[in-house]
């Protein structure tokens, strides 16, 4: 499996691109920086769309990268998310008032773009990549995935704060290759963090006590003006299990 970081920011800046993976060159996982991060020829070969939630840090390249692949796929964009999620980007997004319908243009028998309702701990198979959604605990509802093939598994929490389930599903999962965890604000932000539900690294510390295994942890979702202060309190953790995930770079699991 192939997964290459787009963006692995829970922000902007001239250096800073917002949360989007590609797994295996096809699909997009959360769709932050698609459009800025890939030429116009890389973007067409993005055949789906897997998201995570509705927030723009996540989503707000879907419009333009849509516009850039218009009239040139064979068949329409495949966004996979929540019910949640699918409600918001319609309402808000493609509303004809902020951006164009495209779930109804060029018609509606023939859009480009559909929805595909996810449903939680229900995997669905996108590209060939197994995707099983997790409930994570953020402001509004949002999935984190497992995202498997061939034998090797990467947990993704995308935005959450103290959480559950995903660290039940990766104690279970015995071909776990990584866990992609949030960790959003320094710990001069706790206050902010707990209210808008994101980790910093005292409460990653935390949560870690959750896992039951040595497997590698890659932190993302880092604000722009927190990166640096938040990489100086991870270093202090002295874990040697943690690292960062590296915007540009391709990771094969």
């Amino acid at each position: 499996m192939k997964i290459e970081t787009l963006g692995v920011f829970g922000g902007e800046s001239l250096d800073c691109r917002m949360t989007c993976l590609l797994v295996n060159d096809s699909v997009a996982l959360d769709a932050g920086s698609l459009s800025q991060a890939l030429s116009i020829e890389r973007q067409q070969a993005v055949q789906s769309i897997v998201l995570s939630h509705s927030h723009m840090d996540h989503t707000t390249s879907l419009p333009f990268f849509v516009e850039n692949v218009f009239g040139k796929l064979r068949d329409a964009v495949d966004v996979h998310a929540s019910p949640a999620a699918i409600y918001a980007l319609r309402k808000h997004l493609f509303n004809n008032d902020t951006w164009p319908d495209f779930t109804r243009l060029p018609n509606h028998l023939l859009p480009a773009v559909r929805f595909h309702e996810l449903l939680d701990e229900r995997p669905v198979t996108v590209g060939g990549v197994r995707f099983t959604p997790v409930p994570v605990d953020h402001l509004v509802p949002t999935h984190g995935f497992l995202i498997e093939e061939g034998g090797a598994a990467v947990l993704w929490s995308s935005d959450t704060g103290p959480t559950r389930r995903l660290w039940e599903i990766a104690n279970a999962t015995p071909h776990l290759k990584a866990i992609c965890l949030d960790t959003s604000f320094d710990d001069g932000l706790q206050r902010v963090a707990d209210v808008s539900l994101h980790l910093t690294p005292r409460t990653l510390e935390q949560e870690l006590r959750k896992l039951e295994r040595r497997v590698p942890i890659l932190l993302h979702h880092l604000k722009p003006p927190c990166r640096e202060r938040i990489r100086e309190e991870v270093r202090a953790l002295r874990n040697p299990d943690i690292d960062f995930l590296e915007q540009g770079r391709v990771y094969e699991f």
